[in-house]
């Protein structure tokens, strides 16, 4: 599948509504992005969701080639290419602020950035499993049973990863989000230790290697959406009337 030319930071900064839905959150495509174009509108819609200028938002993207390390300790340990090989396959690497390992995002995978308020929960554990569950439901409206996995983040099929999660919060909003492999190129995990899983642990795989068949990457975000908006006001109910 082909995505739309790369945004700048300007154009992604003022993105368009896209699959609106009545309910909140309002939910955002900003088509294709450079990584660190995305995180900086990203920042905006953060300090604008604090201010209270916006309410909570879901956006989604997907990145041009970038492996992306996380806060934990040892993450950029666990890349495995060579700087000359990164730049034939045309990956940059980023320093992020999310927690977790050592990711990559790319063209075929669907990226989500919550922009959402936690406060009324204070719970970053069920906010998770929120993230989880919405992605296993999602992955299963296109005929694919996924699961959690003990000890482990994100969403499997078996002991194939299928989707990952990483999130920061700034006074109890969150941001940085999901990523679902829809249809990426796969080989392009084979540049780091994903999320810091050995082999033996596990492999990476996406919708369209278990499916057997492409993957319309429209159809996935419309289920996506859905299940969001759907599930969000179970974690964060609206405040009483008075």
């Amino acid at each position: 599948m082909t995505g739309p030319t790369s945004a700048t930071p300007s154009s992604v900064a003022a993105p368009q509504p896209a699959l609106a839905s009545a309910a909140a959150p309002v939910v955002l495509d900003w088509g294709r992005t450079r990584y660190e174009a995305a995180w900086r509108a990203q920042d905006e819609l953060v300090a604008r969701r604090i201010a209270g200028e916006i309410g909570d938002t879901l956006v989604f993207t997907e990145h041009d080639p970038v492996y992306t390390v996380g806060l934990r300790s040892g993450a950029a340990d666990h890349l495995v290419w060579a700087a000359d090989h990164l730049a034939r396959e045309g990956i940059e690497v980023v320093k992020t602020n999310r927690g977790g390992d050592i990711t990559y995002h790319g063209p075929g995978q669907l990226v989500g950035y919550p922009i959402v308020d936690l406060s009324a929960r204070k719970d970053l554990h069920e906010y998770l499993r929120l993230l989880e569950q919405v992605m296993i439901n999602t992955v299963g409206g296109l005929g694919l049973v996924a699961t959690r996995r003990e000890g482990k983040t994100g969403i499997w099929v078996g002991t194939r990863k299928i989707a990952a999660i990483g999130v920061a919060v700034r006074r109890w909003v969150a941001y940085h989000g999901f990523a679902l492999n829809v249809q990426p190129n796969l080989a392009h995990f084979q540049g780091i230790v994903p999320c810091g899983i050995s082999a033996s642990e596990g492999t990476v795989t996406s919708l369209q290697a278990e499916l057997g068949r492409e993957v319309d990457m429209a159809d996935v975000k419309a289920i996506l959406a859905k299940e969001f908006t759907e599930l969000w006001p179970c974690f964060s109910p609206p405040a009483p009337t008075r």
